[in-house]
């Protein structure tokens, strides 16, 4: 039987188990793999000749490799794609795995900030893998509070909360201390402004000309509307975390300055997260130039609040990755961790993964 990928190459289903076959020997055993291991698993009825005639063809279609002379064969991020795209059967978590997630996470009274940072501790600890989290300030989120708190001598701090939780925060130095007459006064205008406006509304030329207002006031009041504006282009960006990045470090099949240069400048990940779909998201950074870490992958997936993407979790690691493992886990996370900061009923969390 022929297997049309991509539309491009015919692969006989032989083949395809073939690969398949390769692919889990090396993620478990880390070293080339060789027709006689591949001959002897039960599901693969064939001579070893007969293999070794079909690696070398999948090796001429670009899906294997061969790192040495007389060594066996290793996938290439080709041969990862095709795997993860139509040959891998993905296992179910169990409801002790299950469980065991649930009590990492926390529950409903969790604040959201800390259930997604669960989150992606639960992930390094249970996949050895660095997690990454992206967290969005939805675009219908408002402004709910803006409070200005003086510290000390001519220091003030503005807290701005949104709708959803997120809170943002910044030190301002004046000429010279507020009384409470002008401290009444510019609270009470922040309110009337921007109490109620989503995070959308929020521009550079709103708050012009707040400053021009406030200026005619007390003109010493404008660097606190500038400050609340800093604020508010914090809250429209992105924010990108990765958490265990020593586990990429350490890992041999990761080259180490582009490890490095990735931790020092991640706004290649960034991009590649902006282009992430609903669903599992299997990514390779050689499929991406943007992304530092050549022989690496991302698995990564959205979580939402209220059916709106918010979002993103998932790990960074080599391309030797147990996929069968991980997906799962992250597949579960995300949809559990919409269904805490939903506030829904969580029994029916779907078990079906897209990739």
């Amino acid at each position: 039987m022929l297997k049309i990928v991509k539309g491009r190459e015919v692969v006989d289903e032989r083949k395809l188990k073939i690969l398949a076959a390769i692919v889990d020997e090396y993620v478990r055993t880390g070293e080339p793999v060789g027709s006689k291991a591949i001959s002897k698993l039960d599901n693969i009825k064939v001579s070893a000749a007969t293999i070794r005639n079909d690696m070398a063809a999948l090796e001429q279609l670009g899906y294997l490799e061969q790192p040495h002379t007389s060594a066996g064969r290793v996938p290439t991020f080709k041969g990862y794609r095709l795997y993860i795209d139509e040959l891998m059967t993905l296992p179910s978590l169990s409801d002790d795995e299950k469980s065991k997630i649930d009590s990492m996470l926390g529950g409903k009274d969790t604040p959201e900030e800390l259930l997604v940072q669960n989150a992606a501790a639960a992930l390094t600890e249970i996949t050895q893998c660095a997690a990454v989290v992206t967290n969005s300030v939805p675009r219908f989120s408002v402004i709910s509070k803006v409070e200005v708190i003086p510290t000390g001598k001519r220091l003030y701090v503005i807290l701005l909360i949104t709708s959803n939780g997120s809170i943002k925060n910044k030190a301002c130095r004046l000429e010279f201390d507020l009384n409470h007459e002008q401290l009444d006064f510019f609270t009470h205008y922040i309110e009337e402004n921007l109490s109620g406006v989503s995070v959308e509304e929020l521009s550079e030329e709103m708050f012009d000309k707040m400053v021009a207002a406030v200026s005619a006031y007390m003109v010493s009041l404008s660097p606190l509307v500038k400050g609340i504006c800093e604020l508010s282009e914090d809250l429209r960006q992105q924010e990108l975390t990765v958490s265990g990045s020593e586990k990429l470090l350490s890992c041999e099949e990761l080259d180490k300055m582009e490890v490095v240069r990735f931790i020092e400048h991640k706004n290649g990940l960034s991009e590649l997260l902006e282009e992430t779909f609903s669903g599992i998201q299997v990514k390779f950074g050689q499929e991406n130039n943007t992304f530092a870490i050549g022989n690496s992958s991302l698995i990564v997936s959205k979580y939402r609040k209220g059916g709106k993407e918010v979002g993103s979790l998932g790990v960074i690691g080599p391309m030797r990755v147990d996929y069968k493992k991980i997906i799962p886990y992250v597949d579960y996370l995300t949809q559990k961790i919409s269904s805490l900061m939903s506030g829904e009923d969580d029994d029916d969390i779907s078990e079906d993964t897209e990739t």
